[in-house]
């Protein structure tokens, strides 16, 4: 299968944001060689520090990349896919929503600046809140809608494989999971698809185990910032991002659970928020109805009204 990525240049990823999930990213991006990366951040030095320091390590690593430091959107020219992560952290005590009118801005002037340099490039979202930056990016961009998407339903599944894996004592690597809905604490983790080498975890743990397990996928990220104190997650969240930026690049199409641009899918209409997609090279190719319980689908109808809330708040900033 061939790429559909121009073969007279290198593939290039701007990140838009150098704190510690672009930076994270950008070191995953480069050591599995899919493309060179662009680190923009508005604080001089910050980004520069960054890329000379990976930079540094390229040999050690085995790879050819090239990594660029800026702080001038002029200098992300020609991408192919554009990484938004640029916005204020959660703080302990703080919600995701609580982060929405300054990182509504932050993303909107962003997504404007970024496409005007790189007008065929592909957009991920990874600001919180999730789903209504997302769709402020998707706005803002004037992109078709399958050319934006947010990264998060990947994050919560690999956290929900994480806690699976914890609570039944085995490799993560057996595991397959799939978490729905919004990134927050209305998010919709599905048993009934979450599987250990094929079995559905419906089969193999007790309803108290599962739903324990649940609980805690819900609140995977507000655990690691309550233990960070001074930030939230960025490992889990950068290998997530990465996932998608592969699968995109090496046009290796995947069905992933992504937020994506909805239009009577489910039930729903005129928002983003994560459902599963066939994810490749000209970004969502097909988004994937699966067939939900009346629990399930009521589940994530309330995620869904949810992220409509913060959306209307967002866009009356």
């Amino acid at each position: 299968m061939t790429s559909t990525f121009p073969s007279h240049r290198s593939t290039r990823v701007s990140i838009i944001g150098s704190g510690n999930v672009g930076g994270a990213l950008a070191q995953r991006i480069a050591e599995k060689n899919l493309a060179d990366v662009v680190l923009l951040d508005v604080l001089p030095g910050r980004p520069q520090g960054i890329a000379l320091d990976l930079m540094q390590s390229s040999g050690i690593e085995g790879h050819g990349r090239k990594i660029m430091g800026t702080c001038d959107y002029a200098d992300t020219h020609d991408s192919d896919i554009v990484v938004l992560t640029a916005g204020l952290p959660r703080k302990p005590g703080m919600s995701r929503d609580d982060l929405l009118r300054t990182n509504a801005e932050i993303v909107t002037q962003a997504a404007k600046q970024a496409i005007a340099h790189s007008p065929e490039a592909l957009i991920i979202v990874v600001t919180n809140p999730l789903d209504p930056m997302t769709y402020l990016a998707w706005k803002a961009s004037g992109l078709p809608p399958e050319r934006v998407m947010g990264m998060a339903g990947i994050l919560d599944s690999a956290r929900f494989q994480t806690f699976i894996a914890l609570e039944m004592g085995i490799s993560p690597t057996d595991i397959r999971a799939m978490v729905l809905g919004s990134h927050g604490d209305l998010m919709v983790p599905l048993p009934r698809y979450s599987t250990v080498s094929g079995v559905p975890i419906t089969e193999l743990l007790s309803s108290e185990a599962i739903a324990r397990v649940v609980d805690r996928t819900r609140k995977g990220g507000a655990e690691v910032v309550e233990l960070l104190k001074t930030g939230g997650a960025y490992y889990a969240p950068a290998s997530s991002t990465c996932l998608m930026v592969e699968a995109i690049l090496r046009n290796q199409p995947r069905l992933l659970p992504v937020a994506a641009y909805l239009q009577g899918q489910y039930g729903l209409r005129d928002l983003y928020i994560g459902v599963p997609v066939k994810l490749g090279c000209g970004g969502i190719e097909e988004i994937c109805e699966l067939e939900l319980t009346a629990e399930e689908t009521s589940a994530l109808h309330q995620s869904a009204a949810a992220v409509r809330s913060s959306l209307d708040a967002a866009l009356l900033i």
